[in-house]
């Protein structure tokens, strides 16, 4: 059977740990999987403009022995004149496996319905997850077992990062704890399932509106840009519905003094986050970043693996 990667809990707690061992066994020999010999060819399809996606996807294909294909918005007929069903029966004759980062969840699904060969959200405006593989990666590497930390998420709790923030933390059996204005809640649906996993694997999930409450004794805290791509126009009104949530100093001495700063990047220093906070000694995002790389090499070998059984 096929295995895909369209959102955070379509891993087990036991599938996710094995992925992110994986991850660091490839971290430490970066050449030694090459599911893609041959080469075979990944799809990395881009409708947003990416850096880290993109590079980390396209250095991972090439370590693992394949050839990325990467495929822009307006230079294919995906969702123009071809329909998504269309395209994937079309992709899964010629390549491995088919990356895409998109707008719509819905997309995904359908790609993933009709392809033989296993699909990965590389970003959607509801769910982040290969960002979430790479961000458990890093609290591993600095703080040891994830299970019974305590995760906060400060800023948009309505985006996709909180959303899989909430999944994949409470998968790995976290404390989960997100504050966002009001008007930026979790999606309920969202929250109901992160409820749900919490009481498989002991971890808990907790909303708030006020930073402070979400930070006390937090061992990672983490956050992410309040303007996301295509919403640029809103940012006036963000900063104003925003005041109270900059991750600043002031916000950092609530969480425990050896606390992580998580960020998925790009920043914007003295809007969600500070510049002493994130250029500062709690900061750990340049090896977030790296572990992109190693988080998505693991995850194709393990696909790949599980997609043959």
């Amino acid at each position: 059977m096929t295995r895909h990667f369209l959102r955070d809990d379509d891993l087990s707690p036991e599938e996710q740990s094995e992925i992110l061992d994986l991850a660091s066994r490839l971290k430490s020999q970066p050449y030694s999987a090459k599911p893609f010999a041959g080469p075979k060819t990944v799809a990395l399809i881009f409708d947003k403009s990416s850096t880290r996606t993109r590079v980390s996807f396209s250095v991972g294909v090439s370590d693992l022995g394949g050839v990325p294909l990467i495929m822009e918005a307006g230079t294919s007929q995906l969702g123009v004149k071809e329909s998504v069903a269309d395209t994937a029966k079309v992709l899964e004759r010629q390549v491995a496996m088919i990356v895409w980062r998109t707008f719509a969840q819905s997309g995904l699904e359908e790609m993933a319905a009709n392809s033989k060969v296993p699909v990965i959200n590389s970003l959607s405006d509801e769910f982040h997850p290969c960002q979430l593989l790479a961000d458990l990666m890093t609290i591993r590497e600095k703080i040891g077992n994830p299970k019974g930390k305590v995760l906060s998420y400060i800023g948009d709790a309505s985006n996709n990062m909180c959303h899989s923030y909430m999944l994949a933390g409470v998968t790995a059996g976290m404390r989960v704890r997100v504050a966002g204005p009001a008007s930026y809640q979790p999606n309920p649906k969202i929250y109901r399932r992160a409820e749900e996993i919490a009481l498989q694997t002991g971890g808990s999930i907790d909303v708030y509106t006020d930073p402070k409450h979400a930070l006390i004794d937090s061992d990672v805290v983490a956050t992410d840009t309040w303007i996301s791509m295509g919403q640029e126009a809103e940012k006036e009104q963000k900063v104003r519905e925003f005041a109270g949530f900059t991750l600043d100093s002031e916000l950092m001495s609530i969480a425990k003094p050896e606390a992580i700063v998580l960020h998925c990047l790009p920043a914007y220093r003295g809007f969600e986050i500070s510049a002493d906070v994130l250029d500062g000694p709690q900061s750990v995002v340049w090896d977030q970043a790296e572990n992109r790389l190693h988080a998505q090499k693991a995850l194709m070998v393990w696909l790949a693996a599980r997609s043959k059984a």
